[in-house]
């Protein structure tokens, strides 16, 4: 399998991949006390079909419907979101106002679909108080093509001005294997003190954003002496990360696009970062 994360290649191979632990079998009724042990032992959650399938496919197909004729490969439906190779003309910049990105985030199916009680249900139990979603929340859309991808980062790095107990909750909308651009975790990397993986700082294609750490995934994994933790995600399966684990991206390289929600929750009676109090926009500055 032949991988990169922005144009960088890494190999696959096992001193540098590992597979991500399944935890779908510790979910309420079973055993929410381990669950949250779990999530404090690895950093992450990975919960394989917490979500309905279906459901998951239609958002899919209802985002890619906004686009205007030619993103989608001829014959194939939008809930494929399989891509033509060629932008329409006339599409703004990715996530900016007039883009279906960015229209969608602030639609009533986005809504939906992010306000399903399932969701805020198990970010209450993990963070032992009720819990409040913030309002920005993100919809991360490539494909091949772009060489684009999340570099190796922490969440708290760009949430640092309000509380720093946060989960996120990262939703394929459509299956994402690796090599259609899936989140890669660091392995055990919560437990890192910042100071251990600030020198990848300085290598980096952002050289005005300090709070990346690396583009460079081979090098960050063998600096650290970590493997990144990977799977072959399905539409309905979810993530749940901690605000200090590293993660990153990795590209796009198959027809179907990479379509994926970020959301985030705080408890309801802590103050958050500000910068998460509004709908997110690519050039939102946060």
């Amino acid at each position: 399998m032949n991988l990169s994360s922005n144009g960088v290649p890494i190999p696959f191979t096992p001193d540098l991949f590992g597979p991500l632990r399944r935890s779908a079998d510790l979910l309420p009724p079973r055993d929410p006390a381990a669950l949250r042990a779990r999530l404090h032992a690895d950093g992450y959650l990975y919960l394989p079909g917490l979500l309905d399938r279906a459901e998951v496919l239609r958002l899919r197909g209802r985002y890619f419907s906004l686009f205007p004729p030619g993103l989608l490969a001829a014959g194939s439906s939008a809930e494929d979101g399989v891509f033509s190779g060629q932008v329409p003309a006339g599409v703004p910049e990715y996530g900016v106002a007039g883009h279906p990105a960015y229209t969608f985030v602030r639609s009533a199916a986005f809504d939906r679909f992010v306000g399903d009680p399932a969701l805020a249900a198990l970010a209450a139990l993990l963070l032992g108080a009720e819990a409040r979603m913030l309002p920005r929340r993100i919809l991360r859309h490539f494909h091949r093509g772009t060489r684009r991808a999340s570099r190796a980062h922490v969440d708290f790095d760009y949430m640092d001005r309000g509380s720093p107990a946060v989960v996120t909750l990262w939703i394929p909308v459509g299956d994402c294997p690796p090599r259609t651009g899936a989140l890669v975790y660091l392995e055990g990397s919560h437990r890192l003190p910042p100071e251990e993986y600030a020198p990848l700082r300085d290598v980096t294609d952002r050289p005005g954003d300090r709070r990346q750490i690396c583009h460079d995934l081979e090098l960050t994994a063998r600096t650290l002496g970590r493997r990144w933790l990977w799977a072959d995600f399905a539409a309905g399966d979810v993530m749940v990360h901690m605000p200090r684990v590293i993660h990153a991206s990795l590209d796009t390289t198959t027809d179907a696009m990479r379509l994926s929600a970020d959301v985030r929750f705080v408890r309801a009676a802590d103050t958050p970062d500000p910068r998460w109090l509004t709908p997110w926009s690519a050039d939102d500055g946060a």
